[in-house]
């Protein structure tokens, strides 16, 4: 397959979609294989749906992706896959991520569908309405995890879905900081929302989010309904993972200013993936000793 086409399709981006799988590590359900069967072919048809978003979403941004550092050299901005070619990959992993999702039942296609109805309206509109733009990406996060709840038949503690929120939007405002450095540096406007941003802001919304995230992952590890469900009261003990991964995130947002690709920060920032692994493999002790 041509590497353009593959690239266009953003698999680094899957990533994000590990959130449908973690209803299933949470919920104490990793060693049932007809769910984690179930959950890996919502996270399959999910991915394929967000490409179908991510293509779309080069096509409407070629013009302003050719003016970015970094993104100029996408498929379409760069002129290595044709508009033509775009919009028939963007129909076939659309119609080919629905019939997948739909294969782990009927609530996680209609909650995919949904998030591919909200990210066309962030495409086409939203994205361009400052404080809307970063609530609807944290939005789609959350999506993610209703998708892995749905998919198994668990419900989400109120704290997964509240967490999850408060990180993605920290991540997202780490994202339009790095936006605006750029558009200050060489006035390139990469978004026509950018104008409506500034660095006091942002900043200040970024140490408002990092802190009332770990506030609340913290209270999520004391609850009592948690503790009870986890058979455990140590859950406390992997705070330390979550502060240092998001005081990382931060040295690397307003020291390095490198915060342009949360996924790409993850795959190759050794600190990052570190305090990842090292909380997965903390929670994962305490969860399933």
């Amino acid at each position: 397959m041509n590497t353009a086409v593959v690239r266009l399709m953003r698999p680094h981006h899957y990533l994000k979609n590990l959130f449908i799988l973690a209803p299933l590590f949470f919920g104490l359900k990793v060693y049932q294989p007809e769910l984690l069967a179930r959950a890996a072919t919502a996270f399959l048809g999910f991915s394929l749906a967000a490409s179908a978003v991510y293509i779309l979403n080069d096509y409407y941004d070629q013009e302003s992706d050719r003016a970015h550092p970094v993104k100029k050299n996408r498929p379409l901005a760069a002129g290595l896959v044709t508009r033509t070619e775009a919009l028939l990959l963007m129909a076939v992993c659309l119609a080919g991520g629905m019939a997948i999702t739909f294969l782990a039942g009927t609530a996680p296609v209609a909650l995919t569908l949904v998030y591919v109805l909200v990210m066309i309206a962030y495409t086409v509109k939203l994205k361009h309405v400052a404080l809307i733009d970063v609530f609807i990406i944290a939005a789609g996060f959350v999506l993610r995890l209703f998708v892995g709840a749905e998919t198994i038949g668990i419900s989400l503690s109120m704290w997964i879905v509240l967490i999850t929120f408060l990180l993605a939007l920290f991540l997202a405002l780490a994202k339009r900081r790095d936006d605006y450095v750029l558009y200050k540096e060489d006035g390139r406007r990469t978004r026509k929302v950018i104008e409506h941003y500034n660095i006091p802001l942002l900043d200040a919304a970024m140490v408002l989010m990092s802190s009332v995230t770990v506030v609340a992952y913290i209270m999520y590890t004391i609850s009592p309904e948690v503790i009870a469900r986890a058979r455990t009261d140590k859950l406390y003990l992997t705070a330390g993972f979550v502060i240092f991964g998001i005081m990382r995130y931060m040295q690397l947002t307003f020291v390095y200013r490198t915060s342009g690709s949360p996924t790409k920060l993850l795959m190759h920032d050794g600190f990052l993936k570190a305090s990842v692994i090292g909380w997965i493999a903390a929670f994962a002790l305490l969860l399933y000793r």
